[in-house]
């Protein structure tokens, strides 16, 4: 029932079993040996973690939206240097230089093009006319008829347990709509709430093309993020997150702590002052000038309908999330996550939490075709399954 895969050794040092379902539309489009993708988390999603995702077989989505463009050069090289694999890179398309950044990754033949937000039509013609795999992350299934009808090739659905900037539908509500709607056109990736081989699987049976994470890349050994900075990610249950709009205007899912229970009693005008701050911490980090975070400020309002204060708070995210991923400053800054966090509770690397995912699903499927009963638990019960994104 299943054949050997390009992903690595199995158990006993021999090639690992892939299970023929687990090649799908999304693997040749993009050109991986697996349907995993490790989503472009800011701060999070450097070089060592993308190399690391893409030589384990799935594919990595280099997170520039908080690099100048110097340091997107040099993240770029980095990868290279690593991996031969093909690995993708994620931008804002609010940015003044978004033309440029383009370019770099057209230069450096980049497979895919990730959006956090949705690109505009004349910005997905020129990246698919140069060859690019153009791939937006939606939250609703009328963002998806919008984008496909403008010719991406893929999409990441994500449901309202996803980490960072989220919707409120949840993953099997919004995956199966999405596919519905789409899925003839483009290949869905699902994101919110997977770590497993059961939950690539699941996605599978929805019709999706594969799975997205983010949180259980996060809690990997190649992961940058300071290892007292995972550590309270581990420690965090299910019912220990919160999504909140008073960090920047926006849903967004992240860990409760005392800092973010301040930040909902506090509202948005006592939060101003701290927003203004960190726009302008922004500027310094990404060295762009009061006349192109204005431009950004003002494509932000338009393409996502927001007011002027939502605009200034904006800054918040980026800032305050640096702060605790980065600097490790968990009492100023705030911790993004999916729900899932409650499910992980160790640290693998990369090609182990790979490799096992394409495992338990190989169990799974196969344990169907062979009329298995309890399938659901030969993921269950397996020495390494239970932690994830």
């Amino acid at each position: 029932m299943s054949e050997a895969g390009a992903g690595g050794a199995g158990g006993a040092g021999g090639p690992r079993r892939v299970h023929p379902a687990l090649h799908t539309r999304f693997c040749d489009l993009v050109g991986v040996d697996y349907p995993i993708v490790q989503t472009g988390m800011g701060w999070v999603a450097g070089p060592r973690l993308v190399a690391a995702t893409a030589e384990a077989g799935g594919l990595g989505i280099l997170a520039s939206a908080t690099m100048t463009f110097q340091q997107m050069v040099a993240a770029i090289d980095e990868v290279r240097s690593r991996t031969d694999r093909p690995f993708g890179v994620n931008m804002r398309t609010d940015v003044a230089d978004v033309g440029d950044r383009v370019a770099l990754m057209i230069k450096n033949g980049i497979k895919v093009a990730s959006f956090a937000q949705a690109p505009n039509p004349e910005l997905v013609a020129r990246c698919r006319e140069a060859g690019l795999v153009v791939m937006p992350t939606i939250g609703a299934k009328r963002h998806a008829e919008k984008v496909a009808e403008w010719g991406v090739d893929a999409v990441i659905a994500q449901g309202g347990e996803g980490g960072g900037h989220t919707g409120t539908v949840p993953t099997t509500l919004l995956t199966p709509s999405v596919v519905d709607a789409v899925g003839d056109k483009v290949a869905v990736i699902a994101a919110g709430g997977f770590f497993d081989g059961r939950g690539l699987v699941a996605a599978l049976s929805y019709g999706a093309s594969g799975i997205a994470m983010g949180t259980r890349f996060l809690l990997s050994q190649e992961s940058r993020v300071p290892d007292a900075v995972k550590q309270v990610y581990l420690g965090t249950p299910v019912t220990g997150t919160v999504v909140s709009k008073t960090i920047d205007g926006a849903p967004q899912r992240v860990i409760r702590t005392a800092l973010v229970d301040h930040l909902e009693r506090a509202g948005w005008v006592r939060n101003l002052p701290r927003a203004l701050a960190n726009a302008y911490a922004f500027r310094q980090e990404t060295q762009t000038s009061i006349l192109e975070l204005l431009k950004e400020g003002r494509a932000m309002k338009e393409g996502n309908e927001l007011s002027w204060s939502q605009v200034v708070m904006a800054a918040n995210a980026p800032m305050m999330t640096k702060a605790a991923l980065v600097d490790g400053r968990t009492d100023v800054g705030v911790l993004p996550t999916g729900q899932v966090v409650g499910t992980i509770e160790e640290l693998p690397t990369v090609a182990e939490l790979i490799g096992r995912i394409v495992d338990e699903a190989t169990a799974v499927l196969d344990g169907f075709a062979s009329g298995a009963r309890g399938t659901g638990g030969v993921a269950a019960g397996s020495a390494d399954a239970g932690a994830g994104a």
